[in-house]
């Protein structure tokens, strides 16, 4: 029996296959979209160097090397149409979850893990360590997020609402 010629392999890209779109909601898959369309300035549906040329000069960038550029293509195995283009964030996106790393870096205030940060204590990390906050800053923070009458500010809610947009329901 005569073996038939094999199939060429396709190229297949690691992680892109249909679930790319379930890693994502609806609303996050439409800011990608935007940004896939602002970046992609000829219109062709594929971002390519003369494109990542472009949208750096958009953004006020203009002597990028041709080297950054190439390097940046490169991290595709195809060409970058949506579907990679929205695989590529996946995969630098995995692994990451917003609310957790927020709620860490809280957590590094609180050792003994009691969910709130006094609110005294917490101004003033916020203005004297890393980034600094101003008072504006700080007080428009309470105004939205105001801390219990003991004066605690309950850290888990509040990555919460910046994380979800809501309320935590109480258990």
């Amino acid at each position: 029996m005569i073996n038939p010629a094999p199939k060429k392999a396709k190229k297949k890209i690691e992680g892109a296959n249909s679930n790319v779109f379930s890693m994502f909601d609806q609303s996050q898959i439409q800011e990608f979209k935007e940004a896939f369309t602002i970046m992609d300035q000829n219109r062709d549906g594929f971002i390519d160097k003369g494109d990542l040329r472009d949208t750096f000069a958009a953004l006020g960038r203009l002597n990028v090397k041709n080297e950054e550029l190439d390097d940046m293509i490169k991290e595709s195995a195809a060409p970058i149409n949506f579907t990679v283009f929205l695989t590529m964030f996946g995969e630098k996106l995995k692994g990451t979850d917003p609310e957790e790393s927020i709620l860490n870096a809280f957590k590094i205030f609180d050792p003994e893990g009691k969910g709130v940060l006094r609110k005294d204590y917490i101004e003033e990390m916020l203005m004297t360590q890393a980034e600094r906050f101003t008072k504006e800053e700080v007080d428009q923070m309470f105004t939205a997020f105001p801390p219990d009458v003991s004066g605690n500010l309950d850290y888990k809610n509040l990555v919460h609402i910046i994380t979800h947009g809501e309320e935590k329901d109480q258990e």
